[in-house]
């Protein structure tokens, strides 16, 4: 445990800036003693670097926040800010070519269904303009013929992702970012592995930093013995690359083709509550049946390795997923975002939402660190009269985060955005609702990182019924939580607001 928080202190980003002062100052120190005269010249060099590299990210087309961080970073650390800007953009490890080449693949393989579409388009006219989006740039169809079912909590996930996963016959696809030794993943890990020699194809995929550099290998070892097939995403090098930013932050199963659990909740005993780490954890899921876990089973296939499209086929789903599955209704549009490209999704998806609510919008989210776009939105949807309401943990996972959280607590409570921080705990669903007609529900946080660095996923649910479900544990929620009021917000000592100012210039770097 101590080696555990040791490594997250030192691969922080706080630790990161402190070391890169310290070396800026040895560095200037060995200038000076070594170099002599030429140091004038080094310096020289090294401050025209930084010139042409603040024109050039001043002109690039990222997120304004993103560039006004590392124009800062810069200015800061004259020394070594342009030449970390530049190796960071030179040590890509991830080709564009990956995320082309899952451009065609998806076209082949998911192909929308036109009356599907135009039912969409007669049934919930407002929500056809998003659908088109997410099928022309996130590549994934809307689908009708699908059951869904909401967990309010993780531990309600479990039971159900348990008594799924015994059922399964042909294969088991397993994706997480955080995946901890104990009572959840060991009561997981002996059924895949019984699964597995029953015959049933079983493959297991964790991210590199946020599982694989802080765990043992030694459990993923016995269920690679026992048949079970598990993959490393993106692992953890001891070197300085802007790749090892670009995690998978997807949590998927799909079974059998035919059914798929997605949602904020990992394999950790802390998000069934079997363990306390920050109070009471509150995390939410779906289920999904029918036609669209489709869309789950070709994004976890494409990230999983370089399988052809014939490949990918085999795994499609059986003709009894294809009819009604009984009790279903509306429309659902899996869609999964990559930050390969420069268009994000996740973050589009959420916007759209938030325009477009005309009575209210309903937000769950463990971290609110939001760009200017994403401000305005929210206070501009409250201006108008929409009921905003955001949810946030009030036991925070990092300090850091939750007091810039607390600087947009003050912008948004004065335009009108409700603020509540959920009193027993953390609060780590990503869910938003507008009108009770629109949701989505996933991995997505509302932070730079979901928005522009992670692969994330979710799914957007249009006229489904189960969406007052979601309302519902939303409002029970509210009546466990506490209401930021602008009072508090300006009682705030002078220290932590400007600590929070400080540290909401570098939230894109965070």
């Amino acid at each position: 445990m101590k080696l555990k928080k040791l490594l997250s202190s030192l691969l922080s980003t706080n630790a990161a800036f402190v070391i890169l002062l310290l070396l800026q100052i040895f560095f200037l120190l060995f200038m000076v003693t070594r170099l002599g005269e030429r140091f004038v010249l080094v310096y020289f060099l090294l401050i025209v670097l930084d010139i042409v590299l603040l024109v050039y990210i001043t002109n690039k087309n990222e997120p304004i926040s993103y560039r006004m961080a590392w124009i800062v970073a810069i200015s800061i650390f004259p020394l070594f800010g342009g030449v970390s800007y530049l190796y960071l953009k030179l040590s890509q490890q991830f080709p564009k070519s990956l995320d082309m080449r899952n451009q065609k693949q998806s076209k082949e393989l998911l192909v929308q269904n036109r009356s599907v579409m135009d039912e969409l388009s007669c049934d919930c006219p407002d929500s056809l303009n998003l659908a088109r989006y997410i099928s022309a740039y996130g590549l994934y169809p809307v689908y009708r013929n699908t059951d869904i079912r909401y967990f309010p909590l993780g531990e309600m996930q479990f039971e159900a992702l348990i008594a799924e996963l015994e059922k399964a016959e042909h294969f088991i696809f397993l994706e997480f970012f955080i995946i901890s030794k104990g009572y959840m993943f060991d009561t997981i890990s002996e059924l895949l592995i019984r699964k597995s020699k029953a015959g049933v194809d079983v493959r297991l995929m964790y991210d590199g930093i946020g599982t694989g550099m802080l765990n043992s290998v030694k459990p993923f070892r016995r269920l690679e013995e026992n048949g079970v097939k598990c993959k490393v995403f993106n692992p953890f090098r001891p070197m300085i690359s802007s790749v090892q930013n670009n995690r998978d932050h997807r949590k998927i199963v799909v079974i059998d083709g035919h059914t798929a659990f997605n949602g904020g909740t990992n394999l950790a005993d802390e998000y069934i509550n079997r363990k306390e780490r920050f109070g009471h954890w509150k995390d939410t899921a779906i289920m999904i049946r029918g036609q669209a876990v489709w869309n789950y089973t070709v994004m976890f296939l494409q990230l999983w390795g370089k399988a052809e499209s014939a490949e990918i086929r085999k795994f499609s789903p059986p003709l009894t997923a294809e009819g009604n599955t009984g009790g279903a209704d509306g429309f659902i549009q899996p869609f999964s975002d990559s930050p390969l490209d420069e268009e994000p999704v996740g973050k589009r998806v959420y916007l759209e939402l938030i325009s477009n609510a005309r009575s209210y919008v309903c937000i769950t989210t463990p971290y609110l660190i939001l760009d200017e776009e994403m401000t305005n939105a929210l206070g501009f949807a409250a201006k108008k009269g929409v009921d905003v309401r955001i949810i946030t943990p009030h036991i925070p996972d990092k300090w850091y985060v939750h007091m810039i959280a607390w600087n947009n607590y003050e912008r948004l409570t004065a335009m009108g955005v409700k603020i509540y921080e959920y009193t027993p705990g953390f609060i780590h669903a990503k869910t938003c609702v507008a009108d009770g007609i629109t949701a989505v529900v996933g991995t997505i946080n509302f932070d730079y990182r979901s928005f522009y660095l992670h692969f994330e996923c979710g799914s957007v649910l249009y006229d489904v019924s189960v969406i007052k479900d979601i309302v519902a544990d939303f409002e029970r929620t509210v009546s466990a939580s506490h209401l930021i009021t602008a009072g508090e917000c300006a009682q705030r000592s002078v220290v932590k607001k400007i600590a929070g100012a400080i540290l909401n210039i570098f939230a894109p770097l965070l």
